[in-house]
C-alpha cells in the first residue's frame, strides 16, 4: 500500500499545526520544514480545512490551526478524507474494472480485508498519539517566540523558548 501524496502532506500539515497548538502557523513555515511544494500544500490545506480538520484565516496575519484538540483528529479519518474517492485497486471500481479474472478472483476480498484491518488500526491513532512526547519531532516542527493567536482574534505572546 502506498499513500498519495497528498495524504502524506496532509498528515505533516496536521502534526505541524498540533506541535503548534494555539498558533497560527503558515503554509511556508510548513513546507520549509517537511520538504513540500507550497502550491500542492495550498490544495491539501483547502481541503483540511473544508472537512474541518483546520480553520485557515486569510491575509497578511493568516495562516492556520487546528479546528478541534488532535485528541478529536483520528488518523483513520484523515486518511479516509484523502484516500476514500481512490480505489485501491482496478477490481474496487465498478465502473473501470477491466478484470478478466473479476467474476472468480478471490484476491479482492483478501484486499478488502487487509484495507479494513488497516484502517481499524490507523482508527485507534489520534494527532496527539502522533505528537505527544515526540520530542524529536518537536524540535523540528516547533515555532520559537511565535505570537500565538487564535483565529477568533484573541492574541498572547507565545512562551520564549531558547
Amino acid at each position: 500500500m502506498r499513500l498519495t501524496t497528498r495524504t502524506n502532506l496532509a498528515m505533516r500539515v496536521l502534526m505541524f499545526c498540533a506541535v503548534n497548538p494555539g498558533k497560527i502557523v503558515r503554509k511556508h513555515d510548513i513546507a520549509e520544514a517537511c520538504n513540500a511544494s507550497e502550491n500542492h500544500l495550498a490544495q491539501v490545506i483547502n481541503t483540511l480545512a473544508q472537512k474541518g480538520f483546520i480553520e485557515t484565516q486569510r491575509g497578511r496575519s493568516g495562516g492556520m490551526q487546528l479546528a478541534r484538540p488532535d485528541t478529536e483528529i483520528g488518523v483513520g479519518d484523515v486518511l479516509r478524507a484523502f484516500e476514500a474517492g481512490l480505489p485501491f485497486a482496478e477490481c474496487f471500481d465498478p465502473d473501470a474494472n477491466t478484470c478478466p479474472l473479476r467474476n472468480a478472483c478471490l484476491f479482492r476480498e483478501a484486499l478488502s480485508e487487509a484495507l479494513e484491518a488497516f484502517y481499524e488500526a490507523l482508527d485507534r491513532k489520534t494527532l496527539a498519539d502522533l505528537v505527544e512526547d515526540n520530542t524529536a519531532l518537536e524540535s523540528m516542527l516547533s515555532l520559537p517566540g511565535a505570537m500565538q493567536i487564535s483565529i477568533c482574534g484573541t492574541k498572547e505572546s507565545a512562551p520564549k523558548t531558547l
